[in-house]
């Protein structure tokens, strides 16, 4: 057996607990596996006419090449935000055939491409750990005739069909830390502090640090909000504090009433801009409404960077030695889950068939926004 193996997207904590559980189970049984360096940009680097004056695009994986990895954060086999059904023909090496035209002039679909290298290469099966973008192009060569298996990662931890997705565990607690870090600057000097944290879509994880953090005020992607009113909480909030300070944590991708995301630069393969400037927004805002100095802090790759946690090590690890189990049982096609605590399968198309976002009726107060988990009993450990 012959397996390979990508990661793409954002890097997270944890994703190199999965590549060295997968590599160290699959070697125990005696077959190979290959990575494929820069998620999917991997294969569209690779000639499947002359594999070996393109090595350079993969690395042969062994126990001993791994050993260490896992006490790292990032991942190993470098990352890219790379969409081989969309892609530009200005990236692609002149050696890459099966191009489709798309209706979008200067782009085309090289999926044929990466069919026949993964044919090329003969490999069995394909990993590939990621988020939505990456996963749904992993089920796509998987209904087009190359078995593939998917891990979900994400700091978001908003990949539809699991409970939990790599990442998510450092990201938060990470998170917690530095609020909490920065409170004594923000009571030193009695200023509103603003936490701006990653969420584009989804506000698990800026709704996750301001519950933990105990947040006067928490933003989420979900729910836009009324600068006004939020200036009106956030004064009351710093006036009952003994340190006379108030802090509120948002997500990038929160909105104010009215107004659109702040996005800013060019597009990626999958369409989407850069977030971030929404703390800074805020900071003006509330600044002009109360004239009460600001402190806006954004976290960004800080939570990206590091060694994982405990949980995402944990959990990286089983769901990479469950693929190679699951790889073993003859099974292909499925995306790696945990659905209500226990270990479980979806089908590999799952993040393409829905949305996780938070439950807003069951988990925010949208008139005073801020976390209110109006029933722990009966939700799951990361309360979805």
């Amino acid at each position: 057996m012959h397996l390979g193996i990508l990661t793409g997207g954002g890097d997270v904590p944890g994703l190199n607990s999965a590549i060295k559980a997968v590599v160290n189970h699959a070697h125990d049984r005696g077959w190979r596996v290959t990575g494929f360096r820069r998620g999917w940009a991997g294969p569209l680097a690779t000639d499947p006419h002359d594999l070996e004056a393109t090595a350079g695009a993969r690395i042969a994986l062994t126990p001993q090449t791994v050993r260490s990895i896992n006490r790292f954060g990032g991942t190993m086999l470098h990352s890219s935000r790379t969409n081989p059904s969309r892609i530009r023909t200005s990236a692609l090496q002149d050696f890459v055939k099966g191009k489709s035209p798309l209706e979008e002039e200067g782009y085309v679909d090289a999926t044929q491409h990466v069919l026949s290298v993964l044919e090329a290469l003969k490999i069995d099966v394909l990993i590939a750990i990621g988020g939505d973008d990456t996963l749904s192009y992993a089920a796509r060569i998987h209904r087009e005739g190359a078995k593939a298996m998917c891990i979900p990662k994400t700091m978001d931890n908003d990949v539809f069909g699991t409970d939990y997705c790599i990442g998510f565990s450092t990201c938060t607690t990470r998170s917690v830390e530095m609020i909490n870090q920065l409170r004594s600057t923000a009571g030193s000097h009695e200023r509103f502090l603003i936490v701006e944290m990653f969420g584009r879509n989804c506000g698990m994880t800026a709704l996750s640090a301001g519950y933990l953090a105990d947040a006067d005020r928490t933003l989420i992607a979900e729910v836009p909000f009324d600068m006004q009113r939020l200036a009106e909480l956030m004064t009351r909030d710093r006036a009952t504090s003994p340190s006379n300070y108030a802090v509120a944590v948002v997500s990038e991708g929160a909105s104010v009433v009215g107004e659109d995301v702040i996005e800013r630069g060019e597009a990626d393969a999958y369409g989407h801009r850069k977030l971030g400037g929404i703390g800074e927004r805020i900071g003006v805002g509330l600044k002009k409404i109360t004239g009460t100095n600001m402190m806006i802090q954004n976290l960004g790759y800080l939570l990206r960077s590091g060694p994982p946690d405990a949980v995402d090590l944990i959990v990286g690890k089983n769901f990479g030695t469950m693929t190679v189990q699951l790889i073993g049982e003859g099974k292909s096609g499925l995306m790696m889950a945990i659905n209500e605590g226990h270990y479980a399968t979806q089908p590999a198309d799952i993040s393409t068939k829905g949305e996780h976002r938070v439950n807003v009726d069951g988990m925010y107060d949208v008139e005073n926004y801020r976390p209110n988990i109006s029933k722990v009993h009966g939700t799951t450990m990361y309360l979805r």
